[in-house]
């Protein structure tokens, strides 16, 4: 801890979003990213009507300018007139200007609908993008970038969720990569029958099964185009690779991680890219180090600094292993290979995060919890760096 830092300051904690507070019914999938003015920006889902994953559903935002301890006004970053704009993708360009991906669909196009084919391209999944110069305090129109970022066979899709990284080591410094993720056709005896109420079942009834696949999204120009990298979608069941993040690590070999539902041992998968996100070296493989339920977790890395030549990577998301609780952050020193409990938050309901780097001596973490559900608040804490060394 900082000297003349109290305990209060150094960790603290603030709640940006609670539901059914500002004119929305529940927030959902928190995003954040520090700015090169060193404001914070908390970027969520306003969920207008329910807490259900389609509908009335806006990007929102909150500013901070002290670290995360207080909020400026909600802000309405985007809107799909009364369908979804979702999956926030914030990353930190340059010359100070932040993009944000996203992706918009209709009202009424669940999950389940766009797995089994049953919604039509218009109001499906579609990406977009869009862009501050002014540290978050204003944003252009969104911009569809769909053709270049979805490949027309993928029917679910996601950005994100969380921050993207613009690269900082090697060939491809500059490159702004997004992970992202897609869902593939079902094969047709997966269907079942005319109203969807018969399914193979190992895809759950929804096409889920092992049809989910993950990707990175690049640009070499600032966010203005977009193109596919990596993809990862072999529909064999064993890794099943979903929602995922990314960090970069010292030698300039990037580090993504994955949501898995597969049969693999755990519910985490990993790879790393030495080509600035184009490819992986290998697919992704199981990383049973990392307990938890099946959900959405984050990744950050913190730049070398004292015993730590190599830096620390860190890794939030809930602990225990049949349920969304017990916020942990966890710490590897050798690039994700093997990890270690570093700082328990609570012992309350948690699920979906974002992890940021405040400063030298502070990390922040955005997430989802509560007392009685883990969808009751979108919380931020401050976090000191010697903890989680």
């Amino acid at each position: 801890m900082a000297r003349g830092m109290t305990v209060h300051q150094a960790y603290g904690e603030s709640v940006p979003f609670r539901s059914g507070v500002g004119g929305y019914a529940s927030y959902r999938i928190p995003a954040a990213v520090v700015t090169d003015a060193g404001t914070v920006l908390a970027f969520a889902e306003g969920r207008v009507a329910s807490a259900s994953d389609a509908g009335d559903i806006d990007l929102v935002l909150r500013r901070s300018t002290d670290g995360g301890r207080s909020w400026g006004p909600l802000q309405v970053v985007s809107r799909n007139a009364e369908g979804t704009a979702g999956n926030p993708a914030p990353v930190v360009g340059a010359a100070g200007r932040i993009v944000l991906l996203q992706v918009h669909s209709a009202a009424d196009a669940t999950e389940e609908r766009i797995r089994r084919g049953q919604v039509t391209p218009a109001d499906g999944r579609r990406v977009w993008v869009q862009h501050s110069d002014d540290d978050g305090k204003t944003w252009s129109a969104p911009r569809e970038i769909t053709r270049e970022a979805k490949r027309p066979e993928w029917l679910w899709y996601a950005t994100g969720p969380g921050h993207g990284v613009r690269l900082r080591h090697g060939a491809h410094a500059g490159r702004l990569v997004v992970p992202a993720n897609h869902s593939l056709p079902l094969p047709a005896r997966e269907h079942g029958s005319a109203d969807g109420t018969e399914n193979d079942a190992r895809a759950g009834g929804t096409g889920e099964g092992p049809y989910d696949g993950g990707h990175a999204l690049l640009s070499d120009d600032g966010g203005q185009s977009w193109r596919i990298g990596y993809v990862d979608d072999n529909p064999d069941g064993y890794v099943n690779v979903n929602e995922t993040t990314v960090a970069e690590l010292p030698d300039g070999r990037l580090y993504f991680n994955a949501r898995s539902d597969g049969r693999a041992p755990g519910t985490r998968a990993d790879a790393h890219s030495a080509d600035g996100g184009a490819s992986l070296v290998r697919p992704f493989r199981p990383q049973a180090g990392l307990t938890g339920p099946v959900v959405q977790a984050s990744t950050l890395h913190l730049p070398p600094a004292g015993p730590y030549p190599a830096g620390l990577l860190l890794f939030a998301g809930p602990a225990h292993p049949g349920a969304r609780a017990l916020m942990t952050v966890r710490a590897s020193r050798d690039g994700g290979r093997t990890w270690r409990p570093a700082h328990t938050v609570d012992g309350l309901p948690a699920a979906y995060s974002d992890l940021v780097h405040l400063d030298a001596e502070t990390v922040g973490l955005f997430y989802e919890t509560g007392d009685f559900s883990a969808y009751s608040t979108l919380t931020f804490r401050r976090i000191p760096v010697e903890d989680l060394a």
